[in-house]
């Protein structure tokens, strides 16, 4: 089991760049793939990024391909969110999520941090 603690979400003006951190707690950080995940308001979630075990694969949604890039560091059991040219699009609540093998599904995620807000203004 692994718990999920999100951080590094604010209020940025368009065209800015901000980097999300998810800490995971537990000896298997390693054992997952892991995810982010992105909601606002009235909207369905959406896929954003996904991350092999290794970190030697990602998938991207189409939203952000170019912009985001997703990483981890299995020694520090954390996973980022590097996002820049932020659009007020992009507003929305992120979550990072942990699974068994690298994908865009949310339902095949067991494990969800709590979420951070980030907030693009235009």
């Amino acid at each position: 089991q692994v718990q999920l603690v999100e951080s590094g979400g604010g209020l940025v003006q368009a065209a800015a760049s901000l980097r999300l951190s998810c800490a995971a707690s537990g000896r298997t950080f390693s054992s997952y793939a892991m995810g982010w995940f992105r909601q606002a308001p009235g909207k369905e979630r959406e896929f954003v990024a996904a991350i092999s075990l290794s970190g030697g694969s990602a998938y991207y949604g189409d939203s952000v391909k170019g912009r985001f890039t997703i990483s981890r560091d299995n020694a520090k059991n954390t996973v980022y969110l590097q996002m820049k040219s932020l659009k007020p699009e992009d507003t929305a609540v992120y979550y990072c999520a942990a699974t068994v093998s690298i994908q865009s599904w949310s339902s095949e995620y067991a494990y969800w941090g709590q979420g951070t807000q980030v907030t693009v203004s235009s």
